[in-house]
């Protein structure tokens, strides 16, 4: 596939390609199940009425293209019309996960201006806690009705089923994904509607393989960019089912649902799939209609692949890219696997890995994962921090931040994270925020929080913490559990370290700056 190939047209607006689909009445858009056994399907037609009378009542009052708006819904059908009524309308999406707390709310609403919020009727504390700092002119609220609010689904039932669109290019701004802010606070990413082009022609039909009819199950939760990428970009703007689960995860209970709801496609976080492999009895389970799986988010080991493969004949193809960009390195469908490598660049994206000079490595040496400026899977530009864009470049190479190495097949290889960040279960968790928070409480004095590998979630949050004096004779056991606590109210709840070690000192550089490498190469060794 050649680069000019995922160039959008120039007039080009992401809706279109749902539209496409809007005589098949009889193909489900949305198949929406929940814990308690609740389901109801939205066919295409449906899925696009809804979505033109969201935009009447979205543009009825007043926002405009441009105008920016925070989305705080969860896995509902809703979410699937809701962002589909912003691209038609040219509003700008900003995902926020049901897990923000108000000051991230705040945060995101003062840097991106925005005009509005549309949240579930349970994320409506926290939006109110933050208009306490801030204005937001509208808020809607989806489920129930809240007092003060509008209710945007009373009024999209009296509205018209027909709306013409804004008219876009394919260089407008559609969504501003913030990213998780691991250094700093968090960058607001821009993608346009021709990022949303590009994506659907790599990731979506050469990395998951959807096919039109095909029932897909993405289960990314809405607030995250991976829900852009697989649940919602990757299924209706190809004619296929999204199947959504709204449920909390339990292994036996995913593959029942494969097996039965006869899933063709599946994208699952490594976590997800490490805990599924670990079921006893996995052959019993015989998802029959399963053509396609795949994982992103961090590498996938061997033993997981071998336990699909043996149980269902299907392999799991990892997947690797970022809030940046869209699906960069990965196993494609006509590719062999090679157990724990990464993949190859997707087709139409030049990625390599480069040296400090910008210069492509050698075979077997260690490098800069990079992406060039003309790819058209890259983002645009951090939203309103053009020293933060620049220094993410060098020279015309964008750079991700991983480590790889490339074999004599092209293959590439991951290393590392080139700074402190953790991932685990498929969340970037940047190590300052955890650290703020825990220094809150009164028991500690220093805390340097670093990625412990852990079997299921590939790495957990662990902090080195020296405590305050007076505080050395205190139950460990129960503190921990009272410093958990206390960075759970703090942060997003899977922040919280899982594991807290006492020490008397954090090792220093010279300067007195935390040598987090030290304690990281410490959990490593400890854990081989």
């Amino acid at each position: 596939m050649e680069t000019n190939e995922l160039l959008a047209p120039a007039k080009y607006n992401i809706t279109e390609e749902i539209e496409a689909y809007a005589n098949h009445t009889n193909q489900a858009a949305v198949h929406w199940k929940s814990e308690a056994g609740d389901e109801y399907v939205w066919t295409y037609p449906e899925l696009i009425h809804r979505m033109n009378q969201y935009a009447n009542v979205l543009t009825a009052h007043g926002l405009e293209k441009g105008d920016r708006v925070l989305i705080i819904i969860p896995r509902l059908p809703e979410a699937y019309a809701l962002y589909a009524a912003c691209l038609k309308a040219g509003i700008i999406a900003i995902p926020c996960s049901e897990m923000l707390r108000a000051k991230d709310l705040i945060y995101r609403a003062v840097h991106a201006e925005a005009k509005a919020v549309v949240a579930y009727h349970t994320a409506a504390l926290e939006v109110e806690e933050a208009a306490k700092e801030v204005e937001i002119p509208l808020h809607f609220t989806v489920g129930e009705s809240k007092a003060g609010w509008l209710a945007l689904d009373e009024l999209a039932a009296s509205a018209a089923n027909v709306y013409a669109g804004a008219d876009t290019a394919e260089s407008d701004i559609a969504f501003i994904s913030y990213t998780s802010g691991t250094t700093g606070q968090p960058k607001g990413v821009v993608h346009t509607h021709g990022w949303g082009y590009a994506h659907i022609r790599t990731a979506a039909k050469n990395w998951l393989d959807v096919r039109e009819g095909d029932k897909v199950w993405a289960t990314a939760a809405p607030g995250w960019q991976k829900w852009l990428w697989s649940p919602f970009l990757s299924t209706v703007m190809l004619g296929a089912t999204a199947f959504v689960y709204h449920g909390k995860f339990e292994p036996h209970t995913y593959l029942k649902l494969l097996e039965t709801e006869e899933i063709n496609v599946l994208c699952c976080t490594p976590t997800e799939y490490r805990l599924m492999a670990k079921v006893d009895g996995l052959k019993n389970y015989n998802p029959s209609a399963l053509r396609s799986t795949v994982s992103a988010g961090e590498p996938l080991n061997r033993p997981v692949i071998e336990a699909f493969k043996d149980a269902f004949q299907v392999d799991v193809r990892d997947g690797y890219g970022q809030t940046e960009n869209t699906l960069l390195v990965g196993t494609l469908t006509d590719m062999t696997i090679k157990p724990g490598s990464m993949g190859r660049p997707t087709p139409g994206n030049d990625v390599e890995i480069i040296n400090e000079d910008g210069e492509p490595v050698q075979t077997g040496e260690i490098g800069d994962i990079a992406v060039h400026k003309t790819a058209p899977a890259l983002f645009q530009y951090y939203y309103r921090d053009p020293e933060r864009t620049k220094a993410t470049f060098r020279g015309d190479w964008y750079l991700t931040g991983d480590l790889a190495s490339k074999d004599e097949d092209g293959y590439f290889w991951f290393e590392g994270r080139s700074d402190d960040i953790i991932i685990s279960s498929g969340y970037t968790i940047g190590p300052f925020e955890v650290e703020d928070a825990l220094t809150k409480h009164d028991a500690v004095k220093e805390c340097a929080v670093v990625a412990a590998p852990d079997e299921v979630r590939g790495n957990i949050v662990k902090a080195f913490v020296v405590l305050q004096d007076g505080y050395e004779n205190e139950d460990e056991e129960a503190l921990t559990k009272d410093l958990q606590t206390h960075t759970k109210a703090l942060t997003a709840p899977y922040k919280y370290p899982r594991k807290i070690e006492y020490i008397q000192e954090l090792p220093k550089t010279t300067s007195g700056k935390t040598r987090r490498i030290e304690l990281r190469s410490r959990e490593t060794s400890t854990n081989k």
